[in-house]
């Protein structure tokens, strides 16, 4: 697990410096409809909602824009009839993805997705071609220098997460995909401050990839990441930390 968190943390801090807000706001905003029109609109018996909400409020996202979000989602406002799709294939160097798509068009993404998979060096694949190469667990981070780490591993694994591992700054903490919601909450009741706490695709094995390589993947993630249809990407290289300093040095 900790090889692929090295690459999620450089991600996770790039989304928090990233200066395209309406991107992110965008993206949200969507997961909270789709988790409306799935499981309902009450946060209280609808986790996935529950989870988007807390996100919406982690990136400062007005409060009247998450209710309209959320009642798109429930009918009690019109809005764009949303498709979950997942698309999966090879990137540069043979690096798995998965690329976890929201979309009103599933025609014209999978069309733009098999050109911008051919352009970037990669192929798109089949359903589950590479997703038994990934295992779906909840990730949560708690920054290091706020708690001490066997206390905090002892109320994590009390509630129920799987594994407690150090990576950088952060603390994290993988729970069953199914328990992440129960684990944040007994956290947040012991007044334990969450930076994130999301579903993740974590892979069981990982490509180590040198400077050429990194950067043609990462090349690679940004050009989807830039498709408004696109939620998450998730991929299997793992990168050193003499190449993790370079990348990091130029963003």
């Amino acid at each position: 697990m900790s090889g692929h968190s090295k690459w999620a943390n450089i991600k996770f801090r790039k989304a928090a410096q990233d200066a395209k807000r309406g991107k992110i706001f965008t993206r949200v905003l969507k997961e909270i409809t789709v988790a409306a029109k799935t499981g309902g609109g009450d946060l209280g018996s609808n986790p996935r909602l529950r989870t988007a909400v807390d996100k919406a409020k982690q990136n400062n996202i007005p409060s009247k824009n998450v209710d309209n979000a959320i009642k798109k989602g429930t009918g009690e406002l019109p809005g764009v009839e949303y498709e979950e799709i997942t698309y999966e294939g090879y990137g540069p160097g043979g690096v798995a993805v998965i690329i976890e798509t929201l979309t009103d068009n599933k025609v014209r993404t999978v069309a733009e997705f098999r050109h911008m998979f051919s352009k970037q060096g990669g192929n798109l694949g089949e359903m589950g071609s590479v997703s038994w190469i990934f295992d779906k667990k909840g990730l949560i981070r708690i920054l290091k220098e706020n708690y001490d780490e066997e206390e905090l591993m002892m109320i994590a694994i009390d509630a129920g997460a799987e594994d407690v591992v150090t990576e950088d700054e952060f603390y994290l903490i993988y729970t069953l995909f199914e328990d992440l919601d129960k684990v944040k909450t007994v956290l947040e009741e012991q007044s334990i401050n969450i930076q994130s706490a999301d579903v993740e695709m974590i892979p069981k094995n990982s490509v180590e990839m040198d400077e050429d390589g990194a950067a043609k993947i990462m090349k690679f993630i940004d050009v989807f990441e830039d498709h408004d249809d696109v939620q998450n990407i998730w991929a299997n290289f793992d990168i050193s930390d003499e190449v993790v300093e370079k990348i990091e040095s130029q963003s």
